[in-house]
């Protein structure tokens, strides 16, 4: 099995779009549709395609922000594994892969994402790889969560 992030171009874009979560999360995450085209809109976010061998499995859109405090703050804005998916440790795979990618990419010391407080599965696997609230609230009012990676 190899694992891997994968630019999303012409050639994927279509089986990027297939992708979906349970019916049940649909309220926590927006869909590949709305974050390509807000990707499209803002050069910050990265948007990439999860892949188990040549297999689409999940989508992550990430980006480095202006932050008055810090200058710059790298986000993990969009996780998801497809519903098909799901279940079979791809969620902790590819957040651990991400977190490397991000840190490799942008040299941060801190990795931030948000997160509905309702979804418990997601926030459960987030604190797994270190991840605490910050007591912070983003637009949405999400609750967002950091990383340290220089602990």
């Amino acid at each position: 099995m190899v694992a891997s992030i994968r630019n999303i171009t012409i050639s994927n874009k279509d089986e990027i779009l297939a992708l979906h979560v349970a019916k049940a999360q649909e309220g926590f995450i927006e869909t590949t549709q709305e974050c390509l085209e807000e990707a499209g809109e803002n050069a910050n976010f990265v948007p990439v395609g999860l892949y188990v061998d040549d297999i689409p499995v999940g989508f992550a859109m990430y980006g480095a922000f202006q932050d008055e405090k810090e200058g710059q703050r790298v986000w993990l804005d969009r996780f998801l594994i497809d519903s098909h998916y799901q279940g079979k440790g791809y969620g902790r795979l590819f957040l651990e892969q991400l977190i490397q990618h991000l840190i490799a990419k942008y040299q941060c010391k801190k990795i931030y994402l948000s997160v509905y407080d309702n979804n418990k599965h997601a926030i459960h696997l987030y604190q797994q790889y270190g991840f605490f609230f910050t007591g912070e609230l983003d637009t949405k009012g999400e609750k967002v969560m950091v990383k340290d990676i220089s602990n």
